[in-house]
């Protein structure tokens, strides 16, 4: 298992080991231990499991303090765009995102701590996603941002997404400054 830090901190994409043969292959999708080095949580409360058609986007999504997640996340089947958007208010990256493919073929996983709103692009039918949550899910503290705001400008690399009417109802990053006190973007 090999752990990388991106660009933006925090954030890291974990390259898992894989061992194969005429069986089939072995992966090691989590390992405490390896965790602890990067002084990565190793409790995890909750593993959720979506499964996706092409073009269906899902996000971006975040749980409200004191109930907001860290993620572990990892395409089990198929392929998706993942995407983790900065929005610690004090962050120097607030608003920046880092987005990767996220594949069966590639096994690799992205840890997202609590201070990201996620989301992803199923690029294949049946794509299986698999993410490990820090703290358990809460209704009255979910959230999110519209995966198309235009400010955060992502490029998703899909035409004609899917998306749910929930998502299509979430709020523009400027409302989000808003909530957090912040002056909105002047375009």
């Amino acid at each position: 298992m090999k752990i990388n830090r991106l660009g933006i901190e925090g954030l890291l994409l974990i390259e898992s080991d894989v061992f194969e043969d005429e069986r089939g292959y072995f992966i090691e999708l989590f390992n405490e231990k390896r965790f602890a080095e990067f002084q990565l949580p190793s409790h995890f409360v909750q593993d959720n499991l979506s499964v996706s058609n092409k073009n269906v986007m899902r996000g971006l999504h975040f749980q409200e303090a004191p109930h907001a997640q860290g993620k572990l996340v990892r395409v089990i089947r198929g392929a998706a765009f993942d995407v983790a958007v900065d929005i610690r208010k004090d962050s120097p990256t607030f608003g920046k995102h880092e987005a990767l493919m996220l594949t069966e073929s590639n096994n690799h996983a992205l840890w997202i701590p609590a201070g990201f709103a996620h989301g992803f692009a199923a690029l294949d039918d049946n794509t299986v996603f698999h993410y490990k949550c820090t703290t358990p899910y809460n209704k009255a503290a979910e959230s999110g941002i519209r995966y198309d705001d235009k400010e955060l400008a992502i490029n998703w690399n899909i035409r004609n997404p899917v998306v749910s009417a929930k998502d299509l109802e979430l709020i523009s990053f400027d409302d989000y400054k808003k909530r957090l006190g912040m002056k909105p973007a002047i375009l």
